[in-house]
């Protein structure tokens, strides 16, 4: 996503549009699974590449688009739903709508956990809202010894209004993992994990409204800029993150068989 690779900068409108684009259009998609309301589909690479890119499209009945955007900003609530997660945490601001920060979280065993920092940027557009980031470096934020760091070439949601109290989620990320992966991961993404996480997200919409009554209701600092307290970041103490100056392991004879039955819950 950045632009000729070597200057960290904040996505602006033409960014927006054309993920939103990448979301809504099917041209060069391959569908991989449709069931029950969820779509994956794939593109572009071999189906033996690690660096996937993967878009999932879920109906949301009950959830309206401005509860599901303020599920996806909202680390406190994370903790309840995202069971993959390890760790999430805000590092700084950037401007009233971008930010940097870092997350964590547990692979499939016996594969290595994977880490990353990110640039987010996010877009309300009416009733319908966009959140999407991309790997950057930070001094303070170095790879971690019991972390793979991980890439995020492009990663983000677009959240579009459905009617009345209803909307539909897109995902679509390109993440390369740093790691030679075997096959049944990739395949496990596309039909296991990617629908499975799409689920959760939309069972988290239709719970928020009762958590956040309950925790702080009137704090969105997302959408309220002013109750933003994150120390200023500037772009000068960033960098683009290269995948190939992080470490890259070799994990593709690791056997599917040794998943543990939290590994399920994807």
């Amino acid at each position: 996503m950045s632009r000729g690779g070597e200057m960290v900068y904040i996505p602006d409108d033409s960014d927006f549009s054309s993920f939103r684009d990448q979301c809504e259009s099917l041209e060069g998609w391959h569908c991989r699974y449709n069931k029950a309301g969820v779509t994956v589909w794939s593109q572009g690479q071999e189906e033996n590449c690690a660096v996937q890119k993967i878009k999932t499209r879920i109906s949301c009945k009950d959830v309206p688009a401005e509860t599901l955007y303020d599920v996806l900003h909202d680390t406190h609530y994370r903790k309840k739903w995202d069971s993959n997660m390890i760790e999430t945490y805000d590092i700084g601001r950037l401007t009233v709508n971008a930010d940097v920060g870092y997350y964590s979280w547990k692979c499939p065993s016996p594969l290595k956990n994977r880490d990353f920092v990110t640039l987010r940027s996010w877009l309300p557009l009416g009733n319908d809202y966009m959140i999407i980031n991309y790997s950057v470096k930070h001094p303070k934020y170095p790879p971690r010894k019991d972390f793979v760091r991980a890439v995020s070439l492009q990663t983000g949601y677009l959240i579009k209004a459905n009617g009345a109290g209803a909307c539909v989620l897109y995902y679509l990320t390109q993440v390369d993992p740093r790691g030679s992966l075997p096959k049944w991961v990739v395949n496990r993404v596309s039909q296991f994990v990617a629908p499975k996480a799409m689920k959760k997200i939309y069972k988290a919409g239709l719970k928020y409204p009762e958590w956040k009554r309950k925790h702080d209701p009137g704090y969105k600092p997302w959408v309220y800029p002013e109750q933003n307290t994150l120390p200023s970041v500037s772009l000068a103490e960033l960098s683009v993150q290269h995948a190939d100056s992080l470490e890259n392991i070799d994990e593709t004879g690791l056997p599917e068989d040794h998943l543990s039955t939290s590994d399920h819950e994807a």
